[in-house]
């Protein structure tokens, strides 16, 4: 089926602020099993799981930040002994390679459905090795998205990790798919590499590839063969954007009130292209990819060089020389080769972020020496954060560790508010600590009982959410009463109309992909610090999600906000 001519549109959730128009380029469908089977044996079985193993290692190694950390974690898939082991026994028991790969993926698959949590996510990164492993089989092209020829707008029905780093990013305009959610795999490296994303895009596939579409990750639309006032809106989106990123100034509010603006990394090299803008720090160093592609933990050296780099690279810096670590955020969607975890019926209430010190302390152990002496070694004073703190004993327990192996002032201790019952004993936790950031992907995640992957359940996790804005609230209260600070770290810090509520509430910083502080950057400028806190409390005040945004969106300057699209 093929969408009729005339403009026709589709509408997705939208990650991102951006617009372009270009032709479409869709992604090779999945290999389907023969119906006699196809050729080969268990050896060729093997062989192609260890290909594809090798080649999305190979990958990780290439890519960067958020690419490489979900690269690694897929090729760990390719590399599950137990997948292996479930293949090679429906060959053993007469089923085709071909037959085995697909039969076995799937057990897995509604294995991982049904544990929930990152686990249903990863479903998608299965099926990725599965068509990958197929297509070897077989002797198919790889599956995913063909070399371009022209700056395209990549569609798919959703996109794996690996299809993903494939991509020739400077030929692609935008990323369009049927499935997936706001903060799964897709929408989380468009963001890293500055691309308009729209997702849960219903339909897009009956677009034939060539057509023209406009893509608006602002309202998440996808408009086929779009107009000229379309396409001038798209030009002028572009042009506002230019401008934007060329204001370098400290964030503030139009009266002068201070809101750091920062940026999330995930490498030394992504440190590297941070410091080159005008974004004061980092707010968000996630230290899992440097473990996620082992087979055995890095060594207390290699992370002292890797840590030494990235804070090198922000050492002296006029535009801010701040740098917040989060010690290893790994299990659930994240698991560690040498840091097994026995099945678990719920992976993301588990062994997961801080928890991994009941069963492995010696890792954050070294994680936290190599840091002191990487701060040693560049005369720097880093922020280090613990994820996944649930109660005021284990965020004592974090800084009395981080204390006795060197990481005393100037340096800075913390923990991440992102289950409720941190949020709730906000002060508790402060009083042990020296500042607090909010993921606030996580905190909904757990405030709304609502698997924060799981894309059919966006409207729930929506951070507008007025619960999810108490929680955030009651830990900035927190902050102010104990003058110490308060960020945040997760997409919510990316949402300019959110930067006003955030200000207003009492929030000092807000990290985010370094693509979109300059909209928030602008946003805070045009408005006072009593503009922000009216804002808050509007927020406060709904009942609903959307209620909440419409009535900041009212208190906005009209201009900027027709500028920004908001």
């Amino acid at each position: 089926m093929t969408v009729d001519a005339g403009p026709t549109t589709f509408q997705g959730v939208g990650v991102g602020r951006g617009m372009v128009v270009g032709p479409v380029a869709k992604a090779h469908p999945s290999p389907a099993v023969p119906s006699d089977g196809g050729p080969g044996d268990a050896e060729a079985l093997r062989a192609a799981f260890a290909a594809v193993a090798a080649t999305l290692q190979e990958r990780a190694g290439a890519a960067e930040g958020a690419i490489a950390e979900v690269l690694a974690a897929t090729a760990q898939i390719a590399q599950d002994p137990a997948l292996l082991a479930d293949a090679e026994q429906r060959v053993a028991a007469g089923e085709s390679p071909a037959q085995a790969v697909d039969r076995a993926v799937d057990r897995f698959a509604e294995m991982f459905r049904a544990a929930g949590g990152y686990l249903a996510e990863r479903v998608t990164d299965l099926r990725s090795v599965r068509d990958r492993v197929l297509a070897l089989l077989l002797g198919l092209p790889e599956p995913g998205v063909p070399a371009l020829e022209v700056p395209s707008v990549v569609v798919a029905e959703d996109l794996s990790p690996a299809d993903t780093a494939a991509l020739e990013v400077d030929k692609v305009l935008a990323i369009v798919t049927e499935h997936g959610g706001p903060t799964g795999h897709t929408a989380i490296i468009a963001g890293q590499l500055g691309l308009p994303c729209v997702v849960r895009t219903t339909g897009v596939m009956e677009v034939e590839a060539g057509r023209e579409v406009a893509v608006d990750a602002a309202t998440g639309t996808v408009v086929v063969d779009p107009a000229e006032e379309l396409r001038a809106q798209a030009r002028e989106r572009a042009r506002v954007q230019e401008e934007l990123e060329g204001d370098t100034a400290p964030g503030s509010t139009a009266d002068g009130h201070a809101v750091a603006l920062l940026a999330n990394i995930g490498t030394a090299a992504d440190a590297g292209r941070a410091a080159a803008t005008p974004a004061e720090g980092v707010g968000l160093f996630r230290t899992e990819v440097l473990f996620l592609e082992r087979s055995s933990a890095p060594t207390l050296e290699e992370q002292t060089a890797v840590y030494a780099e990235v804070l090198g690279a922000f050492a002296g810096r006029g535009g801010g020389d701040k740098v917040v670590v989060r010690t290893l955020d790994a299990g659930a969607d994240k698991p560690l080769a040498f840091v097994t975890q026995p099945g678990e019926e719920n992976p993301a209430l588990g062994v997961r972020g801080y928890r991994l010190v009941r069963r492995e302390p010696e890792l954050l152990r070294t994680q936290l020496a190599a840091l002191a002496q990487a701060a040693k070694d560049t005369g720097t004073s880093p922020w280090v954060m613990a994820p996944m703190i649930a109660t005021a004993q284990e965020a004592a327990d974090f800084a009395a560790l981080a204390h006795e192996v060197g990481l005393t002032e100037p340096c800075k201790v913390g923990v991440m508010v992102e289950v409720p019952s941190a949020a709730l004993r906000a002060a508790d936790l402060l009083r042990h600590v020296d500042f607090v950031s909010l993921g606030t992907n996580d905190l909904a995640q757990y405030t709304m009982a609502t698997d924060r992957l799981r894309g059919s359940l966006a409207d729930l996790l929506d951070p507008w959410q007025p619960a999810v804005l108490d929680l955030v609230a009651a830990t900035a209260r927190a902050g102010a009463e104990l003058g110490k600070p308060v960020g945040v770290c997760g997409e919510s810090a990316a949402d300019p109309l959110m930067a006003l509520v955030l200000a207003g509430l009492g929030i000092t910083s807000l990290s985010m992909s370094p693509g979109a502080l300059p909209a928030v950057r602008h946003l805070l400028r045009r408005h006072d610090l009593d503009t922000c806190r009216a804002a808050a409390d509007a927020a406060l005040a709904a009942t609903s999600a959307s209620e909440a945004r419409e009535a900041v969106r009212a208190l906005v300057d009209p201009a900027v906000r027709d500028a920004l699209a908001l």
